[in-house]
């Protein structure tokens, strides 16, 4: 039955309404228009070719998605087989949200028959949840636990010590386990051969290949031995099942749309597994931009988006949105010009009806101490003309770049917020309480059982090994645990984790009841190991409230690995004293963001594009990263051009001067779309004074005119 009608349709009701369809679509502009109805002209577009939305930085490209998802359920669409994949849980909530409001609106229902979409997610988060579905007809045990970076980290040091590949005396160095865990996940998310990674990638790590190759396959038997994943398990297992063609059949068959935002930052696993889950395109929508294709470090490659419309069994249809919202057309024209040069990629030219306030400034500078000055002074002048510090934004390439600014703002006292610090799940006190959870979860997950038991007082290493060997070994793991015998000086913490262990692992409390028996478990040891026990303590309740939200331990605790906050008491968040701060960012951390006034610091040659860069391909990135920081200006858009950096080196050359261009990116040609400006501004030039006469002898004079 379509959605847009009842069991008895009547004439009055279906008018009604295709009325209400035609206003929700009246607020588009015709790309987005053509993007949204695209296969939907009589029925739910099941069968429509599949599309590919170039949605050009600050084009409406949420807005855009969220409306064809509601038009496609106002057209009959079954939202239980609507696939959603956006890039952040976050992101996919919103956009199912506004997609309920507008269809909510069309289909004339009242706010609170919104429709729901249940698989709406990330690609990590979708995988975990499919994978658990079929885990009896893929050979997975569905109570496997989710390894974070962590963790993940921890595993791999733990085997890679086993293998007595750690450094020894007289042995040359061996890549520390982060090393290792990156290039087993750049490995693994690119597609790429292992000598390739390293060639490309590591080469210092090239000689110790067939090291490593061992390494990886000791890691991969740990995590199966312990039943646990690591984040790039969950695409590479999908990808692997969705390899088999009746489960890949079976699983494309249960969604008759497929939507992925961001398209442009995914890696090739991500577009193995859609074009293996509707290899005829069918039903497929991806959003994205190829001039944001940023994530390269990631393993993400922009080829997916640049080869997208030729991938499927049939063509897909591409549509532009150019129309920027955002932007004043001066900043687009300077953005439109650094894109111009690259060597590939979908043709737009954005353009805007926003009037203008003036064209983007190039400022040259002397140093970086006059850099922090000029920003600091530009950010108050603002300030005082209206503009609030959160309106405005500082970006860089590399988190560096900000020091002598953030000296310069502190002491000035402007307060300031700067993003790229530690992450909420990477605090010891929130890992500690979260390895709780993920050990009662899985009993097998040994470097949560590691970490728990290292908690209690008299417990080190060695026993919490003895423990861990014990319950992987044991066929009932609660068994092995209860009868395990501590230190003497343990035993009276031991019955408080056996007793918490029990509770949590019989489930009588419910959750997110459970959540309190771990905290009532866990908080005597926080007051226990951390002086600033207070502040932690905020972030336990914040994992308390988090807990609330979700149906049960497993969903929580995986949850909030694949997709965790972004805030801790740990990293310097907004100042509490303040109501206004500034907004310092990396350029990585700022896509998707916008503000008012963007100061882009170092855009010259070994800062833009960074001085490591190799290859045609890194360099286009780096133009694209340019492009995406000019992209986040509304109105005022300053780039900085410091000409020299104080180096400190100890070397017989000592400290020194490195002398910089401006960045490559902007060509001579392009200077006319800029304000040009030097500060300090050099002195004025005196007046002209000519020079005085010959000194004569006036007294002499007057002396002898009276005779004459």
């Amino acid at each position: 039955m379509s959605a847009l009608a009842s069991d008895t349709p009547t004439a009055s009701g279906i008018a009604a309404a295709e009325a209400r369809l035609a206003e929700a679509l009246a607020g588009l502009n015709d790309a987005q228009r053509a993007a949204v109805e695209h296969g939907l002209a009589s029925d739910d577009g099941a069968g429509a070719p599949p599309l590919l939305v170039i949605a050009g930085a600050g084009s409406g490209k949420t807005s855009t998605l969220a409306h064809r998802v509601a038009h496609l359920i106002a057209r009959g669409a079954d939202p239980q087989r609507i696939l959603l994949i956006t890039f952040s849980r976050r992101a996919a909530q919103e956009m199912s949200r506004r997609a309920g409001q507008v269809a909510a609106r069309v289909l004339g229902l009242h706010a609170d028959a919104l429709p729901h979409l249940p698989w709406a997610g990330t690609f990590h988060g979708i995988g975990a949840r499919l994978l658990r579905e079929y885990a009896p007809q893929i050979g997975l045990d569905p109570q496997f636990t989710i390894h974070d970076r962590g963790d993940a980290e921890d595993l791999m040091g733990w085997v890679r010590s086993r293998l007595g590949l750690a450094a020894r005396e007289g042995q040359k160095r061996f890549p520390l386990k982060s090393t290792c865990l990156s290039i087993y996940s750049r490995t693994v998310n690119t597609c790429m051969p292992l000598p390739e990674v390293l060639r490309q990638h590591f080469p210092w790590c090239a000689e110790w290949h067939d090291e490593l190759e061992r390494l990886f396959g000791a890691y991969v038997e740990a995590k199966a031995q312990q039943n646990v994943l690591d984040y790039d398990d969950l695409l590479l297992a999908w990808a692997e099942m969705m390899g088999e063609p009746a489960l890949a059949a079976h699983v494309g068959a249960r969604f008759d749309h497929v939507l992925v935002d961001e398209y442009q930052d995914t890696n090739r696993l991500q577009a193995r597994i859609l074009l293996r889950l509707k290899p005829d395109g069918r039903g497929v929508t991806a959003v994205g931009d190829d001039a944001q294709s940023i994530y390269s470090f990631r393993g993400a490659t922009v080829r997916n988006i640049l080869d997208f419309p030729g991938q499927f069994a049939q063509a897909a249809r591409v549509v532009t949105l150019a129309r920027n919202y955002r932007s004043t057309q001066p900043i687009l024209d300077a953005a439109n010009a650094v894109m111009a040069h690259a060597g590939e990629g979908h043709a737009k030219r954005l353009w805007t009806e926003r009037p203008s306030l003036g064209a983007p400034q190039l400022v040259l500078v002397a140093d970086e101490a006059a850099q922090a000055t000029w920003v600091a002074d530009r950010v108050l002048a603002c300030r005082e003309n209206g503009l609030r510090l959160k309106q405005q934004a500082v970006l860089f390439r590399t988190s560096s770049h900000s020091a002598a600014l953030e000296l310069e703002l502190a002491r000035r006292n402007i307060p300031f917020v700067k993003y790229g610090g530690l992450k909420f799940l990477e605090a010891s006190h929130v890992k500690d309480l979260l390895a709780l959870l993920r050990f009662v979860q899985n009993p097998r997950a040994r470097l949560a059982g590691f970490r728990v038991v290292q908690l209690i007082p008299g417990i080190g290493p060695a026993t919490a090994a003895k423990l861990m060997d014990a319950m992987a070994l044991a066929a009932d793991p609660d068994a092995a645990l209860h009868a395990f015998a501590p230190p003497a000086a343990a035993r009276d913490e031991w019955q408080r984790l056996a007793a918490a262990w029990t509770a949590l692992r019989g489930g009588a409390a419910g959750w997110p009841a459970e959540m309190a028996v771990a905290q009532d478990w866990y908080l005597p040891h926080l007051e226990r190991l951390f002086d600033d026990a207070t502040v932690r303590r905020g972030d336990i309740e914040q994992l308390a409230q988090l807990a609330a939200g979700y149906a049960s331990r497993e969903r929580f605790v995986t949850e909030l690995t694949l997709d965790p906050p972004e805030a801790t008491s740990d990293r310097p968040g907004p100042p509490l004293l303040d109501e206004d701060f500034l907004i310092l960012s990396t350029i990585h951390s700022a896509k998707g963001q916008e503000w008012n006034a963007v100061y882009l610091l170092n855009a010259v040659d070994g800062c833009m594009p960074a001085d490591v860069v190799q290859g045609a391909h890194e360099l286009e990135e780096e133009r694209r990263l340019l492009y995406v920081a000019m992209t986040r200006a509304r109105d005022h858009l300053h780039l900085v051009m410091p000409q020299r950096f104080h180096v400190t080196q100890q070397t017989p050359r000592g400290d020194r001067h490195l002398y910089a261009a401006r960045t490559r990116f902007i060509p001579e040609t392009d200077l006319g779309r800029y304000e040009r400006l030097t500060w300090p501004p050099p002195p004025p030039q005196p007046a002209f004074v000519p020079p005085p006469p010959a000194v004569i002898d006036l007294r002499s004079r007057l002396r002898a005119a009276w005779r004459t």
